[in-house]
């Protein structure tokens, strides 16, 4: 695999590994902070500069959002398509869909590693999605299989003497099948190959798709942690049906809060609920720079559900921040 960032970077995230993975010792936090596609607040989103610098930053996790190549291969890409976060229309201008769309599963994992990762941005202006992030189209990053990055955290985890799991997602199970590939199938093994294979092993595995998370218990056997991705506020009842196959849910904020009124936050009984059917709850994300109403920073949003809601871990492109507040508070204790 060429190396996809610069000799200078490599050293300043090396430093980091092992300068700042020491200052988070073996006591786990009470919530834990995985790193939203890595430290996406820093670098540009699924590259492996930025699962370093989120493993350095002390995330207890590393999101794996996972779609397939044309010919099957397991690539860690947040959407089915490419061109918000690639070169891809420069480098492949005729591969495009009737929906203007360039999709992962047209192009060979060939294909795929000749593509320039980039900072997120719209793929009709050009214009980055988060205007103080990472400049778009700089430095060089490229797409990762997912045993590259498996191999990646996992090599990490050796010489710097910790433990950090991994949190992969399976995206859109159903559409993948509509083209001829079932991801859950070939992302199984695999997981496996590397030691992910029960509850007691350092990994959850997340999808919005209800159904597929089923088939994954009675179908395909699967024995790990499952985690339920929600879009919206879910009722009692779906939870406890919920509860019979997953592990977990991971709401979005507004499926937590409620709102605010006279200055008082208030919260739905998702939370409540969910712990009583002995649910972990994971929610997604916090953003210093997509901030909701009712928050005025990253820590008090941090504060608001990790101390005031109880939830069990948060989402962050910002795992430095997380880790922080977290340790900061688990030292009040």
């Amino acid at each position: 695999m060429i190396n996809p960032f610069p000799k200078i970077l490599r050293h300043v995230w090396l430093l980091l590994v092992f300068c700042v993975a020491s200052a988070f010792g073996a006591d786990a936090p009470r919530a834990i902070i995985i790193a939203h596609r890595g430290a996406s607040g820093y670098l540009p989103e699924h590259t492996l500069p930025g699962k370093a610098l989120a493993y350095a930053m002390g995330a207890d996790y590393l999101e794996q959002d996972i779609v397939l190549s044309k010919d099957g291969v397991p690539v860690v890409v947040h959407d089915i398509q490419v061109d918000t976060v690639t070169d891809v229309a420069r480098r492949f201008p005729d591969r495009q869909r009737k929906d203007g769309r360039f999709y992962a599963i047209d192009f060979t994992l060939g294909e795929l590693k000749q593509l320039k990762v980039t900072e997120r941005f719209n793929p009709k202006t050009g214009k980055a999605v988060y205007a103080r992030r990472f400049p778009v189209g700089q430095s060089a990053f490229e797409i990762s299989t997912l045993e590259e990055e498996l191999q990646f955290i996992q090599g990490l985890n050796k010489s710097a003497g910790r433990n950090v799991g991994i949190y992969p997602e399976l995206k859109q199970p159903d559409w993948h099948r509509q083209q001829g590939q079932d991801i859950s199938k070939i992302v199984l093994p695999i997981l496996a190959r590397y030691g992910y294979r029960t509850k007691a092993d350092n990994f959850y595995l997340q999808c919005f798709d209800f159904d597929e998370l089923k088939r994954l218990r009675a179908e395909l056997g699967f024995e790990g942690k499952l985690i339920l991705l929600l879009e919206k506020k879910t009722e009692r009842v779906r939870l406890e049906e919920i509860a019979k196959v997953a592990d977990g849910i991971g709401p979005s904020l507004d499926g937590i809060v409620a709102g605010k009124t006279d200055g008082v936050v208030r919260f739905t009984d998702l939370v409540n609920n969910a712990h009583e059917l002995k649910l972990a709850v994971h929610p997604y994300t916090f953003r210093a720079d997509d901030l909701p109403r009712y928050a005025s920073s990253l820590e008090e949003l941090f504060e608001i559900f990790i101390l005031r809601a109880g939830v069990n871990g948060v989402f962050t492109d910002f795992p430095d921040r997380g880790a922080n507040f977290v340790r900061s508070h688990s030292a009040q204790k």
